[in-house]
């Protein structure tokens, strides 16, 4: 969902929420406001903005359309291509099918998955985009491709919040299920939910960009892998998955008879991506800082130093995600 799935609006929202106990965060002391949903990261009361279950209250939306504008770049040069062949192939021309594809994108934010997706695949395409921000889904649907890679037609309708009802009915008639930084939000229960519903349907998912829970620095210092083992704690708090995210996806395909591949798809941040790296590094190491607090003081000089690296263009960063295809069983084949 773009999503990684969901979207944080709130202009006083920061990435990494509150430190606790009063503390200002390491990135309310690290110089400069964090975009809002830049991380991303959740307050600990939040739920992901998709919900595939009824029953759950309205969420506020997490992810302010800045940060998923500044970050489409490095998504868009970060997703396996490698997981396009076998897509393809599953899609052309199966059994039952008339017309083009129909493609569901869950939390589909500003609409990045099908300016990606819908021009590398032929034929004609109905995007169906998900979301519970109505302002999200308008930025979706007036920027969305109008053309496929055979130059077939391209359209697109809004679906605010269907996705809570996620099932195999909902998906009647669909090709493919996409999602962008959606799983590693999910807890286990909400992804065994669309495992179901997509074996249900028999239609294939391409879920992109989920954390793997390994960043690399260059240069190199010595917080680097305790702010990530904060990070990480912190994206496993509630009962989400975070890093394990992948793993869990992986077996509750696979349990439900789809073949599964991943592929890596990091995103590698240079000079050129200084002002995403600098939203990152804000909302990664107030993650840590939330998760920790005692980090404090220690963190803020880390993150000081940190930004001022990335300003001059001397910092490389790596954070590793998993794309992952699940190819089911068409409906009526056999076990």
């Amino acid at each position: 969902m773009e999503t990684v799935g969901a979207e944080k609006t709130d202009a006083d929202a920061r990435a990494g929420g509150s430190s606790g106990a009063g503390e200002p965060s390491a990135g309310d002391r690290g110089a400069g406001p964090v975009i809002a949903g830049a991380g991303p990261v959740a307050r600990p009361a939040e739920r992901a903005t998709v919900r595939l279950r009824d029953g759950e209250p309205e969420e506020p939306p997490r992810y302010a359309p800045e940060w998923l504008r500044l970050r489409e770049g490095a998504d868009a040069a970060a997703r396996a291509r490698e997981l396009l062949d076998p897509l393809r192939i599953r899609l052309a021309d199966p059994p039952g099918r008339s017309g083009g594809l129909v493609v569901h994108d869950l939390g589909c934010g500003t609409g990045s998955m099908g300016r990606w997706l819908a021009p590398r695949l032929d034929g004609a395409q109905h995007w169906i985009l998900h979301d519970r921000d109505p302002y999200l889904l308008h930025f979706a649907a007036a920027a969305s491709p109008c053309s496929a890679a055979d130059g077939s037609p391209v359209t697109v309708e809004t679906r605010r919040g269907d996705v809570a009802r996620l099932t195999p009915d909902a998906l009647t008639g669909a090709s493919l299920v996409t999602a962008s930084a959606l799983l590693d939000v999910l807890t286990r229960e909400e992804i065994e939910a669309l495992a179901d519903a997509c074996a249900g349907a028999g239609c294939p998912a391409l879920l992109t960009l989920s954390v793997a829970g390994r960043v690399e620095l260059a240069p190199q210092d010595p917080l680097d892998a305790e702010i990530a083992e904060a990070f990480n704690a912190h994206q496993r708090r509630a009962g989400l998955l975070g890093p394990d995210a992948v793993t869990v996806a992986c077996e509750a395909f696979a349990e439900r008879g789809a073949t599964v591949r991943v592929h890596a798809s990091p995103w590698r941040l240079g000079a050129e991506e200084a002002a995403l790296t600098e939203q990152w590094l804000r909302g990664w190491v107030g993650a840590a800082v939330e998760q920790r607090p005692e980090l404090g003081d220690r963190a803020a000089a880390y993150l000081s130093a940190r930004l001022a690296a990335c300003a001059a263009g001397a910092l490389r960063v790596t954070v590793h995600h998993t794309d992952l295809l699940a190819l089911p069983r068409p409906r009526g084949a056999a076990a």
